[in-house]
């Protein structure tokens, strides 16, 4: 494919599943997530990859190297390689967001339903 487009805000708000890979590019990954209410992506560092995160609807906190966060709808963030990271739904309704990953994090096509199906994937 010689790129892609789409409307990223509608792909975004419609999707519920917890991670599903758009688009995945030689440099770059396009990946939408939804978060249910106290549900967080879970902490992480990559080493290798870059990472910038926007949220479309919801709130709750990023924590950036152990230091806390607010973020809402149209909030961005980004992660440089080697930050420990982690965003967290305390809202009561969905978070969701999408986020670009330099280089790719994930299999071309990943969709995860829920965030258990991410953690059984990993291990």
């Amino acid at each position: 494919m010689n790129g892609f487009i789409t409307d990223i805000e509608k792909d975004t708000l419609d999707n519920n599943f917890f991670r599903r890979v758009l688009y995945t590019a030689r440099n770059s990954q396009l990946v939408v997530m939804a978060l249910k209410p106290g549900e967080e992506i879970g902490e992480e560092v990559h080493e290798g990859h870059d990472q910038f995160i926007r949220i479309e609807s919801g709130e709750g906190e990023v924590v950036l190297n152990g230091e806390i966060h607010f973020v809402k709808d149209d909030f961005a963030v980004v992660v440089p390689a080697g930050v420990r990271h982690n965003v967290v739904n305390t809202s009561n309704g969905w978070m969701k967001l999408y986020t670009i990953y330099s280089p790719p994090e994930h299999k071309e096509g990943t969709v995860h339903q829920t965030k258990e199906d991410a953690l059984r994937e990993k291990h």
